[in-house]
């Protein structure tokens, strides 16, 4: 289970240093894909497994499921930890997530997730001022 929210510098090689409490849920390997809002999702590889089963049996016919599993698949990649319990975020995904130096990392219990820090900081910013509207839409389906 992944929670809280962390933060930590990317080097000069693209490596960040993951939360000291996340690594064991991540030993089994991870993947890192393009993720939402300007993020990036990093799962555990149970948990991916789990998502591409779902994404691949979504109907190939409608456009916006291909585009979707394509956001998410064509943009996956198998990454390691190393011994000094970083990993490299590929080029590409820190130009899809606008990352530069500053980087926040947040537990989302079964996925992690990667953002720029001023994004991450204009997001909360946002989502807290508009809490009370998002949990009365919450509220109307059982949450």
């Amino acid at each position: 289970m992944f929670l809280g929210e962390y933060k930590h510098l990317i080097d000069v090689k693209g490596r960040v240093a993951l939360p000291a409490r996340f690594k064991a849920g991540l030993r089994g390997g991870l993947v890192i894909t393009r993720g939402f809002d300007g993020c990036l999702f990093v799962y555990p590889n149970e948990e991916w497994k789990k998502l591409a089963q779902k994404l691949i049996l979504l109907p190939i016919a409608r456009s916006n499921t291909r585009a979707f599993v394509r956001l998410m698949l064509a943009g996956a990649m198998d990454v390691k930890i190393d011994g000094q319990g970083r990993i490299v975020i590929p080029d590409y995904l820190r130009k899809y997530a606008f990352i530069k130096q500053k980087t926040v990392i947040a537990g989302l219990y079964n996925r992690l997730e990667i953002w720029d820090e001023d994004k991450w900081e204009q997001y909360k910013a946002d989502t807290e001022k508009n809490s009370n509207d998002i949990a009365e839409q919450l509220g109307e389906i059982g949450v």
